[in-house]
């Protein structure tokens, strides 16, 4: 074989490791592409299932404590639905059906359960004490559940635990029945943000889209410049150093200044229509607390007071990084009106407004015609479920759907271990409107 042949063998033997190297590089490439989208599937799977189960053990509760069929059966409803829901995310996972086999059952049987009983209470008007006793079952049973996986999914999230070992830490704590060892519950709105209300939110905040804003209405455009020094005189600062950042139409027309202030930048958003501040923002981050939080509490009702919003009442709060925000409603003859709410931040370190929300009091507030109640106190308070041991009582205005709103027996109440539950019960029918359940702590209130 000549030289000249010898040489071109060579080449084309480097050319087609060449070749295959790049192939194999490419497959590797792939394959480790297609891993990465199988992992974040896998994560994206549980997170649902964990929402879905965290949502569960939420409705569960509330039908525990519930004492009407109409909203007993409207629980039921939503029970089969999470359960639909969860069992589509388990679906999703690879792991087999033995693996998770308790898991799966549970939710079958749960969803089987709350539809069987929803028409059964349909059909008689009532839940006997064997029924609920199994709800009752459930419902510990999916607080379990929930928090084992709550545990778990925090655990992927830091990277300490991979989708594939998760099937078979979950397997082997939904076949114990006792307390899962080694896993704290985590919290419900750090690791789920998406599922819970806020209650410093205001649990009746979201039936605003689409209204006029009863605030404004019939009083006059105001120019940018008026706008400028409204925002500069709600703040107690100079309108110079204010500049606009943009107009907004939408729901609530309007301006939006910007200012530096303490080393942060603020926002301030006043309405087109009659020159009200309807939002403040500080990006500024409070240093080291000098206040407390009854402290703040009292700066919040001040300010308010000042910016002509008497009668304000706060419910609940939250403290987290050194701000303190409060939720208020007005009141009106005793009566507590959710609708109408004004939220407050306060700095902690030096007790000056670090946020404030007008929205829900914009579109809201007016002067009620709120009937006498038809149902009595101690009426409504023979309605409530015999689990729930009743702490406080308010007649409380909240809404129902569209523009709608109902005068409510208000009732703070104890449920099964300590619980904190929140029914509002029609003051002219009787019926349930609403169900809270409390999660409290020493940064606030969550209400699901």
């Amino acid at each position: 074989m000549g030289r000249r042949a010898i040489i071109r063998r060579k080449s084309y033997l480097a050319a087609a490791f060449a070749i295959l190297a790049g192939l194999a590089i490419k497959g590797h490439c792939e394959a480790a592409a297609y891993q990465r989208y199988l992992s974040n599937s896998r994560l994206h799977a549980f997170a649902e299932l964990s929402a879905g189960l965290n949502e569960l053990d939420a409705d569960l509760q509330k039908a525990v404590y519930s004492a009407s069929p109409a909203m007993l059966g409207a629980l039921c409803t939503q029970i089969y639905g999470k359960t639909s829901s969860a069992q589509m995310a388990l679906g999703e996972l690879p792991y087999s059906n033995i693996e998770l086999e308790q898991t799966a059952a549970f939710l079958a049987k749960t969803g089987d359960y709350a539809a069987t009983l929803a028409s059964a209470v349909a059909r008689s008007g009532e839940c006997t004490q064997d029924q609920r006793a199994t709800l009752e079952s459930l419902s510990q049973a999916a607080t379990q559940l929930s928090a084992q996986v709550a545990s778990l999914q925090s655990q992927l999230t830091a990277g300490t635990a991979a989708p594939e070992t998760a099937a078979l830490l979950l397997s082997r704590r939904t076949e114990r029945s006792g307390q899962v060892d080694g896993y704290a519950y985590q919290s419900v709105e750090a690791d789920f943000p998406e599922v819970p209300s806020l209650i410093y939110d205001g649990p009746f905040s979201e039936h605003l889209e689409g209204r006029t804003a009863k605030m404004t209405e019939g009083r006059p455009q105001v120019a940018q410049d008026e706008a400028r020094l409204a925002a500069a005189r709600f703040l107690d600062l100079r309108p110079e150093i204010f500049t606009l950042a943009s107009t907004s139409e939408g729901t609530l027309p309007t301006y939006t200044f910007t200012a530096t202030v303490d080393g942060g930048e603020l926002y301030v958003q006043v309405s087109r229509q009659g020159g009200l501040v309807t939002e403040v923002l500080s990006s500024r981050t409070p240093g080291a607390p000098a206040l407390s939080c009854d402290e703040a509490l009292e700066q919040a009702k001040s300010f308010l007071e000042q910016r002509g919003y008497p009668n304000m009442k706060e419910s609940y709060f939250i403290e987290q990084g050194g701000t303190l925000t409060i939720n208020f409603a007005s009141l009106q003859d005793e009566v507590l009106c959710y609708p109408d709410l004004v939220k407050v931040s306060i700095a902690l370190d030096t007790g000056k407004i670090s946020g404030f929300e007008s929205m829900g009091y914009m579109m809201n507030h007016t002067v009620r015609s709120l009937d006498a109640p038809a149902v009595s106190e101690s009426e409504a308070r023979a309605l409530l479920s015999p689990a729930l041991t009743v702490l406080a009582h308010q007649l409380a205005v909240i809404p129902t759907r569209g523009e709608y709103e109902v005068l409510c027996h208000e009732y703070k109440c104890q449920g099964i271990d300590g619980q904190s539950v929140i029914v509002y019960l029609n003051a002219q029918t009787g019926q349930e409107e609403r169900i809270l359940l409390l999660l409290e702590n020493d940064s606030g209130t969550l209400a699901l």
